[in-house]
């Protein structure tokens, strides 16, 4: 399966729904935009993906106070499969439906995958709630929509590593969107679009594939820049006051290096 069919695909699935998810997302835009579809592809290629997924040991671990989890950005050290199906959310026609359904203006997917590409999830693994970085790796575009593919077989909504969006801040409890096999779930990315992933309970790994559309304006016209800003969760006082710090020192090196003071590794760096 190459790219151009697989999201054939896919739109064909979102074009059965659309009635369903526009509701959705209409719902919930004045605050985080979301919706989710489920069965996006035919089973079959979605085992396939799953266990053609890179092993643990073939990914980059970013672990910290901020988060825990498996990343994979490099797609030609994959299998092509892997590739194909990220890249397939790429596709002018996925592009241009999810915008219609998300009444976004001229979305931009990215290329180069910055924060984007393969993640996995372990035991005890997590992800702390927080604002994606306003931008991308050239902080010249604005990040308007997440888009994430669960593609983990048999993956119960208790085993955690569910995503969690905070649409009501952390004083008010999360919406958890279920991590669900053959699911992609879509959200709005802007000043206020706090969310998470809950921790993984079992001796399990789930699988994402992710993307990013950027824009050439912002979300809402109060959006402004900022880095990838982690909070403590509500019964995490004092994790929630370091990571404010911290959040408000890499704000401060920012103002000085517009692109900071290293280069992000977390960008396909593609073969010429």
């Amino acid at each position: 399966m190459n790219r151009y069919l697989l999201a054939t695909l896919i739109l064909e699935r979102i074009e059965q729904s659309r009635t369903r998810i526009e509701h959705q997302f209409k719902a919930s835009e004045n605050k985080i935009g979301y919706f989710w579809i489920d069965d996006l592809l035919p089973e079959e290629i979605v085992h396939q993906i799953a266990e053609q997924f890179p092993s643990k040991k073939e990914m980059v671990l970013k672990k910290s106070l901020k988060e825990d989890k498996h990343i994979g950005v490099q797609m030609n050290q994959y299998p092509p499969l892997l590739e194909e199906i990220t890249y397939a959310f790429q596709d002018p026609r996925i592009v241009a439906l999810i915008a219609n359904i998300c009444s976004i203006k001229n979305p931009i997917p990215d290329d180069s995958l910055y924060a984007g590409g393969l993640s996995l999830m372990a035991e005890k693994q997590f992800l702390q709630p927080h604002l994606d970085n306003s931008h991308d790796a050239n902080r010249e575009m604005w990040r308007v929509l997440n888009l994430l593919y669960y593609v983990t077989p048999q993956w119960e909504e208790e085993f955690g590593g569910n995503l969690e969006i905070w649409p009501n801040g952390l004083n008010q409890p999360p919406i958890t969107i279920w991590s669900k096999f053959n699911r992609l779930a879509v959200m709005t990315t802007h000043n206020d679009s706090l969310h998470s992933v809950s921790p993984v309970v079992v001796d399990n790994e789930r699988k994402c594939v992710s993307n990013y559309y950027f824009s050439k304006k912002p979300l809402r016209e109060t959006d402004t820049f900022h880095v990838t800003s982690f909070r403590g969760r509500p019964n995490q006082k004092v994790l929630d006051k370091v990571l404010q710090i911290d959040t408000a020192l890499r704000m401060g090196i920012r103002k000085v290096f517009k692109k900071g003071i290293k280069e992000n590794p977390h960008i396909y760096k593609k073969s010429e």
